[in-house]
């Protein structure tokens, strides 16, 4: 079998080098991460196909996700009190991705329930401006998971803690990733679909890399506490893209961004929920 090299004098598998790059891709696309160049197979110039690319957006999560999930370790070592702890955490989420999908449950706030026809709540979502239920909507969301990544700690230790907060972005991005599949685009000439619209078979599979991210939550989370969070996620990610059908007709960035945001909210609820 043919392989290639990473530059660094170690071969890796054509289908892993494949991943790789699109990994990077996806990362230099939803985050603020100065990614390198990773294998003869990734270019960092080359606009982003996610027909192609878009089932490594759960691997792109984890990433993401990664060094916030370090951060919480060492400050959980510290006398901080949780709250602060899950704060400075929630605060490094968003910026690692410059607010995108904060942004994106936003604008969804204000378009959907603050315009009375289709093409009235697109215009709202296109305005940069952020209205009352935009401003509502997102320090809902962000007290929500700081209150609920506070007590994880307790609940699951310090590991433990840090591997449900990598799989939480893992998840939520594959049920975004989902709704991005299923989905007709509300706006044929908007960013997510000017770039590539995933099919349902890649979307499948992104899916799939998403439950290798949460195999580990096995030994941490007890099942029925795992179960009732990823059928809350589910749950959450296609009442929020039936909305989405019902109120502007398919998915724009701002969608796929808020489904993000909600699912991985419902999955922590969801692992909380039992004592």
């Amino acid at each position: 079998m043919q392989q290639n090299d990473t530059g660094g004098g170690f071969p890796v598998p054509p289908a892993l080098a494949r991943l790789a790059a699109e990994t990077a891709a996806c990362l230099r696309f939803f985050t603020r991460l100065p990614v390198p160049r990773l294998g003869p197979l990734d270019d960092p110039s080359a606009l982003p196909d996610f027909a192609v690319i878009a089932r490594a957006m759960p691997l792109a999560g984890a990433v993401l996700a990664t060094g916030p999930a370090l951060l919480w370790l060492v400050l959980q070592l510290t006398a901080l009190p949780p709250l602060a702890s899950a704060a400075l955490v929630v605060a490094a989420l968003v910026a690692l991705t410059g607010a995108l999908h904060e942004d994106g449950l936003g604008d969804i706030a204000d378009g959907f329930f603050g315009g009375a026809t289709r093409e009235r709540r697109l215009e709202i979502m296109k305005d940069s401006r952020i209205g009352a239920f935009a401003a509502i909507a997102l320090a809902l969301s962000l007290i929500l998971k700081v209150a609920l990544l506070a007590v994880l700690p307790d609940r699951f230790g310090l590991a433990g803690s840090a591997l449900l907060l990598v799989a939480t972005e893992a998840l939520s991005r594959g049920l975004a990733l989902w709704q991005w599949a299923v989905l007709p685009a509300a706006r044929p000439d908007g960013l997510a679909a000017r770039f590539g619209v995933p099919g349902r078979g890649l979307a499948l599979r992104g899916n799939l890399l998403a439950g290798l991210v949460l195999l580990p939550l096995v030994w941490v989370v007890p099942l029925t506490g795992l179960a009732l969070g990823l059928v809350a996620a589910a749950l959450v990610a296609h009442a929020a893209g039936r909305l989405a059908f019902a109120k502007i007709g398919g998915f724009t960035g701002d969608v796929i961004g808020a489904v993000q945001q909600l699912a991985a909210l419902a999955f922590l609820i969801g692992v909380l929920m039992l004592p």
